[in-house]
């Protein structure tokens, strides 16, 4: 039996069905190029929806930005006021000093001074200020750093001996000492320069020996940049002599590694 081969019969290729085709491939869901297409092609996904949020967030955004604006003006202005109104209460702030407050702020009347000095002596406050002001413009025409601003302790003297008492009161966690330094003078000069910080001066007296009698203490004051107490005398020290500084003072027995400070231990469950 003769096998016949039946061929299938293709319709004929026109241009209309190569457009369809090419369209496929393009991804035009097999529309010809047209108006018909652009309708039926894909659309954006952004919504009126999306459009209204993106705009509630740009709004908030702003507002809070505003308000972290507002809120940092008010903070600023509130404390310069509370600064003028510390400045006006209580004077001007002066260095140095023991815990929160300034030892020259805590530093009573007459204190640092020799015993027996006039009221008048005492409260002339101007003078001071001005005689700082002019040893400032001596060391600015000089071209050089007073003692008290120098990183090391001046060595115009040198201590020869301390003797050092202290009472430490555990009930507030105070202390008052005294201190007696016995100083050689090598250089002559009228500025006693010593390491100090966080501490409330109460006297300072300055003598030669029993019988010459003491040197007059014109002024003290704390340097807190380099941690030292300064004692302005009246005249300059005598070279190859030999003085006795005494210094009375009270602090705080500190929390922190610094100075004279406490710790702590815990035995059998009670700490001490």
């Amino acid at each position: 039996m003769a096998l016949e081969e039946k061929r299938e019969k293709r319709p004929p290729v026109t241009p209309m069905m190569i457009e369809e085709e090419a369209a496929l491939r393009n991804g035009s869901r097999g529309l010809p190029p047209g108006p018909w297409a652009e309708a039926a092609g894909p659309r954006p996904r952004t919504t009126e929806r999306h459009i209204a949020v993106h705009k509630r967030l740009v709004l908030g955004f702003a507002v809070s930005i505003l308000a972290l604006l507002a809120v940092t003006m008010i903070a600023v202005l509130l404390s310069i006021r509370f600064e003028e109104c510390g400045t006006a209460a209580d004077g001007p702030p002066r260095a140095g000093g023991n815990g929160s407050l300034s030892g020259a702020a805590r530093q009573p009347p007459g204190a640092g001074q020799p015993p027996g000095r006039s009221e008048e002596e005492a409260r002339g406050g101007e003078a001071a200020e001005e005689e700082e002001e002019e040893e400032e413009e001596e060391w600015q025409r000089r071209r050089e750093l007073p003692p008290w601003a120098r990183p090391r302790l001046p060595r115009h003297l040198r201590p020869l001996h301390y003797n050092l008492m202290l009472s430490a009161f555990m009930e507030n966690f105070t202390f008052s000492g005294e201190v007696n330094v016995q100083l050689e003078v090598r250089n002559a000069s009228r500025y006693i320069v010593l390491h100090a910080h966080r501490m409330h001066i109460e006297a300072v007296r300055v003598a030669e020996d029993k019988l010459a009698g003491g040197v007059r203490v014109a002024r003290t004051f704390f340097y807190p940049q380099t941690q030292v107490f300064v004692v302005v005398l009246n005249r300059s020290l005598e070279v190859q002599r030999s003085y006795n500084l005494k210094i009375i003072y009270n602090a705080l027995i500190e929390n922190e590694l610094l100075g004279f400070f406490r710790s702590s231990y815990v035995l059998h469950g009670e700490r001490r």
